[in-house]
């Protein structure tokens, strides 16, 4: 089994994250507003829940590094305060 925490992902973009939206916004995200893209944490974890719900497979292997660069983000933050 695959131990996530070990593995280090390439580098992810807030704007990969907004094309990763776009790209899932007609069959998971139908009900948000076209230019709505999340901007806090919880909006970010909500918009990855349904796009893993509703995707895909390779959408939701894909929120899976999508919430580990999130995880590194906010780890990064909290050690910066």
């Amino acid at each position: 089994m695959l131990n996530w925490r070990h593995v280090r992902l390439p580098a992810i973009s807030d704007t990969e994250f907004r094309r990763f939206v776009d790209q899932h916004r007609a069959r998971c995200l139908w009900l948000l507003r076209e230019d709505y893209y999340p901007r806090t944490p919880a909006e970010r974890e909500e918009v990855l829940r349904q796009i893993a719900q509703h995707g895909d497979r390779e959408a939701f292997l894909r929120v899976a590094q999508f919430r580990t660069w999130l995880s590194q983000l906010s780890s990064e933050t909290s050690a910066g305060s």
